[in-house]
């Protein structure tokens, strides 16, 4: 089966980026947000978050 980065509606805080990265990487979300908020705080996160939040597709199942 053929893995792909999707958006996820169970478990999503914001827009479900972070819970689709980990679920694509099989790691818990709570380390992708936390590593999303320190990118964040250099600037390069809220930009890379957005950009994914719009290209990403949402799993619908």
């Amino acid at each position: 089966m053929e893995k792909k980065l999707y958006r996820k509606r169970e478990g999503k805080m914001i827009c479900g980026v972070c819970a689709g990265v980990a679920e694509y990487f099989e790691v818990d979300p709570n380390v992708v947000r936390i590593g999303t908020v320190i990118l964040g705080c250099m600037g390069v996160g809220v930009i890379t978050y957005i950009v994914a939040a719009i290209i990403l597709p949402e799993k619908l199942s």
